[in-house]
């Protein structure tokens, strides 16, 4: 069974360029499912309910979310309402959402689970906590495979949790950095891992945001309004292989596009 999971949706453009290429990346890798990041969907941030259909037009099955999910309040009704776009399932119980969504492929089901890291990221419950419980409600609903979405920012906390989680997921992917890194493996329990998937977004840019306007806040510490930064776009991501007769991946594999 093979699975896509496709780095954090930006602006527009990233919107445009996922429904130019995800279709022939599915037939491309047989996708049995397709999961992408949309935290970052519309403009300057958040998803509204028109970006979070963009994305499920172009192909997705899940949407996951991140830090940025709660930023757009008129996505609250829709998160409540919609078992397949998540949030992160650190937040309190009183956010709306959910942070676990079990698709039905009929001779198997998969569970995807968000989790959000808490190092340099707005304090929420501990990410091993919440991944031990929702791994736990996944299984218990009957789940072969299972991945997880962790939003973080420190990679040693993202390494952290891959290992933590190892041999008992199919696989955890990383985003949020927007940087696809060159460590996609198969960890020795059997679970694909990759610290981030990276983007889809515009190429030159910094994490999608136009270049001069990241320069000058780091340089001038002024506050900079962010804007879409324009020009051609990449998308990246990975296929995972894996058997739902173990739960385990098989293989994985990174791309871009």
């Amino acid at each position: 069974m093979n699975l896509l999971a496709i780095g954090d949706v930006v602006g527009a453009a990233g919107c445009d360029h996922l429904r130019a290429h995800l279709p022939a990346l599915k037939r491309h890798y047989h996708a049995d499912v397709t999961i992408v990041n949309g935290e970052n969907a519309a403009e300057g941030n958040g998803v509204t309910p028109a970006a979070a259909d963009h994305i499920f037009q172009s192909g997705a099955d899940v949407i996951t979310g991140g830090n940025h999910s709660f930023r757009r309040r008129e996505i609250y009704d829709r998160l409540e309402r919609d078992d397949f776009l998540l949030r992160p399932a650190n937040y309190p119980d009183s956010a709306p959402g959910r942070g676990l969504c079990v698709l039905d492929l009929g001779r198997c089901l998969v569970g995807v689970i968000n989790v959000m890291g808490e190092v340099y990221l707005p304090a929420t419950r501990s990410p091993f906590e919440t991944a031990d419980r929702m791994v736990a409600q996944a299984k218990e609903a009957g789940c072969r495979l299972i991945v997880v979405d962790l939003h973080a920012e420190a990679t040693s906390e993202k390494l952290a949790l891959g290992y933590y989680l190892d041999g008992r997921v199919t696989a955890v992917v990383g985003t949020h950095t927007h940087v696809p890194t060159a460590d996609a493996r198969l960890l020795p329990g059997g679970t694909a891992y990759i610290t981030d998937l990276g983007m889809c977004g515009p190429a030159e840019s910094v994490l999608g945001v136009k270049k001069e306007q990241s320069i000058a806040l780091m340089k001038d510490k002024l506050p900079v309004r962010f804007e879409t930064a324009p020009g051609p776009c990449r998308l990246d991501g990975v296929c995972v292989t894996a058997d739902p007769a173990t739960g385990l991946a098989t293989a994985i594999e990174a791309f871009s596009a």
